[in-house]
């Protein structure tokens, strides 16, 4: 278990609403879970969970913390019960993972002299730097990922369905190991690719279109992602121009990244390539961001972001180009922060491949 400097926090305790953060610091997997952390050396960590996970939270659990079965009330009230009962009077709560419903119904049974005090991202900031068993994870995650595109990619043919290609993906995801997708796969036809966050449709390929995919693979609950841009037949100059001018800004982002660099840095590499190719102006989200057991994870390599790269970080490199009635290209890849640089963790070749 991970100790949390709760004196710098000014709490006497730590309530964990988020479940990935339940699961980073128990082990913990379930869909229903609070853990309890005390400044307390006698106390030891209690996970909540209802009784349909009895027998998984025992298995799972990591260290000394204890299991509370919580039969016929909500975890929050059966937390407050035992947080009254130890008398703390600072309780921190993860205020950008709990719900108000829980914030209500554990003020509803504290004591008067008992005080919820919100903390941001204090378990988020932990994980932004990797364990070697986490990255190690990753890298499968990674190549599971790359091994189902390769696989999936015979599948885009003239005709198939944007839904179409979208299953097979995802199919070759679990057939090579994920339990299930990082988030929900991104396939767009033609103009569709435009759309940075398009949903797969029953839009048919046709000749001469762009093929958008964005996937990640979720595998022992580390996430990947990854974004490739196929075309049925042969580009267009437009085309592939625009597809240089994206493939450069990615190059230089990654040349960016080392250890101490800022997230904002790493971001403006990319855009002062796009801007070169007047581009600029149709690149319309970040470059990238952290990853792991959620798909999105800090640092955010954005305009704004000040964090400074660590040694052991996980993130994407993943700016893109978005242009209507003509297309959109964006291409991304897993990146492992060094000391000295990066590592490319994703294996997958980043020409423009013709189908």
């Amino acid at each position: 278990m991970i100790d949390l400097n709760f004196k710098d926090l000014e709490v006497d305790c730590m309530l964990i609403s988020g479940l990935p953060n339940v699961r980073y610091l128990s082990g913990f997997t379930g869909s229903n879970g609070l853990l309890l952390l005390s400044d307390d050396t006698h106390d030891a960590p209690i996970l909540f969970t209802d009784s349909r996970y009895q027998i998984q939270a025992a298995q799972e659990t990591k260290g000394e913390a204890k299991v509370h079965l919580v039969r016929s009330c909500p975890l929050s009230h059966a937390a407050a019960k035992v947080l009254a009962k130890k008398r703390y009077r600072k309780i921190g709560f993860e205020k950008g993972r709990m719900t108000y419903q829980q914030y209500l119904e554990l003020k509803e049974k504290l004591p008067l002299n008992a005080e919820l005090v919100p903390t941001g991202g204090v378990v988020d900031k932990l994980r932004m730097v990797k364990t070697p068993a986490e990255i190690d994870r990753i890298r499968r995650s990674v190549l599971t990922n790359s091994k189902a595109f390769e696989s999936a990619k015979k599948a885009f043919k003239h005709g198939v369905t944007e839904n179409q290609a979208a299953a097979q993906i995802d199919f070759q995801m679990r057939r090579y190991g994920a339990e299930r997708t990082a988030f929900e796969t991104i396939v767009a036809f033609g103009n569709r690719s435009a759309l940075p966050h398009a949903r797969p449709t029953a839009n048919r390929l046709a000749k001469d279109e762009l093929v958008l995919i964005d996937m990640g693979a979720c595998q022992d609950g580390y996430a990947s992602d990854m974004t490739r841009v196929l075309f049925l037949e042969k580009p267009t100059p437009k085309i592939a121009s625009l597809y240089r001018a994206v493939l450069e800004a990615q190059l230089a982002a990654i040349d960016a990244v080392r250890e101490g660099v800022k997230a904002h840095q790493v971001d403006q590499a990319a855009r002062k390539v796009l801007a070169g190719h007047g581009l600029d102006k149709h690149f319309v989200h970040s470059t990238g961001h952290g990853l792991g057991l959620e798909i999105h994870e800090a640092p955010r390599l954005g305009k704004k972001d000040k964090t400074r790269l660590e040694r052991g970080m996980v993130i994407t490199i993943e700016p893109g180009a978005y242009i209507e009635g003509l297309g959109g290209v964006r291409i991304e890849d897993t990146i492992l922060v060094t000391k000295n640089g990066c590592e490319v963790l994703t294996p997958t070749s980043k020409e423009l491949t013709s189908l």
